[in-house]
């Protein structure tokens, strides 16, 4: 165990987040890195619930990981701020919120799987935010265990150059070390053993670890610019060049370093967390990160003599008060400082600073930029929002948030409770900016949207768990959306009142196509017919006819608007006219177009024995399912399908009941796609 961290410099801070998907491992590794730090003196399990990361009644209930948790640890002389984030679909909006504070990640992978879907999808965000990472290929001890294969896997499907530095000692249950290709060293774990003893590598593997290690060699000369000319001149590369490299590499993205071991016997985490020290950057190795000031572009270098600057990420309510997550970008903040809120614009007081480890916390006198810490005392910021010192107001770019796909009705079981049903539900939106609460305008119902069954579900336990309200439950409905099949050109909409004093006069002429993306709108009006301040009100009334379609109220995407040409009245016309025509223009040409329902589907990975293939193929052909591939891992049979989301609720139970027991399913968000039913333009 190495400890004793200089927290005052920032080249020994690493903060970093375990990225993976769901059951590769992620708590696990967590654990055992908290248990080789010293930071627990027992090792939690996932399934005895005693995981330290893991601590939320639901987490424990359910295995898996829900709530993204941070803790901080000490390893050879650094300081680590570990996030653990969740690895299903449903929860993805918890790993982009860590992933926008992050500096370096680690990718868990699973030694029989490879790539996984969810694993894609957290490289694919990682890369958005531009991440450095290693990758620890987990559960080597597993039968059907396979590095190469792994390793292979992450070349085809995520394209990075993967940089193999060990290799395994032992296979399946026999795995017992690695070697360290860099130094040619052997690490070997003894049953029951917490630390590993190292020494030359096996005469058995003499042959093979020169060999992986001059593909290495070759590997990193290929990318790197100082190894190719050490390699040309020696044809070999030394440690310290190629651990050099090796770092440049990751940091710079190019290359992603691969270690390997088996985080459930204790073997390999070692070894990882000195590739953390050696490999993932510093707060001092990454940009300055850039916020805006009345439009300006600013940079905020990690230095905390500069001024404060930092981005909330998380927002959590606690028996002990409520807990403000921060990563510190500049300057220094204590207890009892005053803060803006740049996002909401008013000033706010730090009573209390902690340095977290789950849901334990140290009191800590100070944070400095690098810091990832909690604070008490924050009132009205919420995730995404920029603090910063009052006397250089500064805005941060917030993590992106995605659009809800399932809502459900919710109302509570007796009357009495119905205030405290409208608190609690705003309390969950405050914390998960994914979750969406609205009134439905039509019914009255109070409708709960988010990004899944299960995220639904854990929002309602949680209502009724932490606040004691029983609550009523509808069936889950899908978010649909609306586009535009066929056009219309040259439609004429005249806005015309007149009801006493000031009147409005807006004459538009509107051309409404199809369009891959979103919304677009341009103007290709000449002479000056409709002035340019009045054709920004066009446009903004035509985003407001955007937010229900004449289908069924649901939003409209997927639509070029052009206006072609309008006219004005000397007294009449104003931006309020002109928007109003936009708005009501849109909306009435829409109605003459053909429009296309548009309802999202997702992509789901089924695992099944393969005696139960054929019952799965007809549920899921039954579910409106387009198979795209299928492949046999271990015995098990993978199929690839994509399958509208809608027709997916109760797919677990079912699932179970063909399969005995013995099926499991994972499901990526892959967009929208026509429904079946086709709305033609009326004559």
């Amino acid at each position: 165990m190495r400890t004793n961290p200089n927290p005052n410099t920032l080249a020994v801070v690493r903060n970093l987040g375990i990225l993976a998907h769901v059951d590769a491992g992620k708590t696990t590794v967590t654990e055992r890195i908290l248990y080789a730090t010293g930071t627990t003196h027992k090792r939690g399990e996932v399934h005895d619930g005693t995981t330290v990361t893991d601590f939320d009644p639901q987490e424990r209930d359910r295995g898996i990981t829900i709530f993204a948790a941070a803790v901080s640890c000490a390893w050879d002389g650094h300081r680590i701020n570990l996030i653990d984030t969740p690895g299903h679909v449903d929860f993805a909006d918890e790993v982009e919120r860590s992933l926008r504070v992050l500096d370096g990640a680690v990718a868990v992978f699973d030694a029989v799987a490879g790539v996984e879907p969810q694993s894609e999808s957290v490289w694919r965000q990682a890369d958005r935010h531009g991440v450095p990472r290693i990758a620890f290929v987990n559960k080597l001890d597993r039968a059907g265990a396979d590095l190469d294969t792994a390793v292979a896997s992450i070349r085809e499907r995520l394209h990075p150059a993967p940089l193999v530095v060990q290799l395994p000692i032992g296979a399946e249950d026999g795995f017992r070390g690695v070697v360290d290709l860099v130094r040619m060293r052997a690490l070997v774990w003894a049953d029951g053993a917490d630390t590993a003893v190292e020494g030359p590598v096996p005469e058995e593997l003499r042959a093979e670890a020169d060999r992986r290690r001059r593909l290495l060699e070759e590997a990193v000369a290929e990318l790197h610019a100082g190894a190719l000319e050490e390699f040309c001149a020696r044809s070999t590369l030394s440690p310290e060049t190629l651990g050099t490299a090796l770092r440049d590499l990751t940091r710079n993205g190019d290359g992603v370093v691969v270690l390997c071991g088996s985080a459930y016997r204790n073997r390999g985490i070692e070894p990882l967390l000195d590739a953390v020290v050696a490999y993932l950057p510093s707060p001092l190795d990454v940009p300055a990160v850039r916020g805006l000031h009345d439009g300006v572009d600013q940079d905020r270098p990690a230095d905390p003599s500069m001024p404060f600057a930092a981005l909330a990420f998380k927002v959590s309510a606690t028996p002990t008060g409520r807990l403000t997550f921060l990563r510190v970008y500049s300057g220094t903040i204590e207890k009892g400082d005053t803060v803006f809120d740049a996002t909401a614009r008013r000033t706010e007081r730090i009573g209390r600073i902690l340095r977290v480890r789950a849901d334990r916390h140290a009191q800590l006198d100070r944070a400095v930029a690098g810091d990832i810490v909690a604070v008490i005392g924050l009132k009205s910021a919420r995730p995404g929002a920029t603090l910063c010192a009052p006397d250089a107001p500064l805005v941060l770019e917030p993590p992106s948030v995605a659009d809800p796909v399932v809502s459900v009705a919710v109302e509570a079981r007796r009357t009495t409770d119905t205030d405290r049903l409208a608190t609690a539900l705003a309390r969950l939106a405050e914390e998960d900016p994914s979750l969406v609460v609205r009134t439905d305008a039509e019914t009255g119902q109070t409708v709960l949207s988010g990004m899944g069954e299960l995220h639904l579900e854990v929002a309602v336990e949680k209502i009724r768990r932490d606040l004691a309200v029983e609550v009523n439950v509808g069936r889950p409905r899908v978010s649909y959306r609306e586009t535009v099949g066929r056009g219309v050109t040259g439609f004429v909409f005249r806005h015309v009142k007149q009801d006493g004093g000031a009147g409005q006069f807006a004459h538009v002429v509107l051309d409404v196509q199809p369009t891959e993306g979103g919304f677009e709108f341009r103007s290709t009006v000449v002479g000056g017919r409709v002035p340019q301040e009045y054709v920004r009100a066009v446009e903004a009334g035509c985003r407001d006819a955007l937010a229900e379609g004449p289908l069924g109220g649901h939003p409209v995407t997927g639509l070029r608007v052009t206006l072609t040409d309008g006219a004005t009245h000397v007294k009449d016309s104003s931006d309020t006219a002109f928007r109003t025509a936009g708005r009501l223009g849109l909306r009435d040409a829409l109605r003459t177009c053909a429009m296309v329902l548009l309802e999202p589907v997702v992509e789901v990975t089924v695992t099944v024995p393969e005696d139960a293939v054929g019952a799965v193929l007809g549920d899921l052909a039954a579910r409106r399912g387009r198979v795209t591939g299928s492949a046999t891992r271990a015995g098990a049979a993978v199929v690839t399908a994509t399958v509208p989301l809608a027709e997916l609720f109760g797919y677990a139970t079912r699932l179970r009941s063909r399969t005995q027991g013995r099926g499991s399913f994972t499901t990526r968000p892959t967009g929208y796609a026509p429904a079946p039913v086709t709305t033609a333009a009326p004559r």
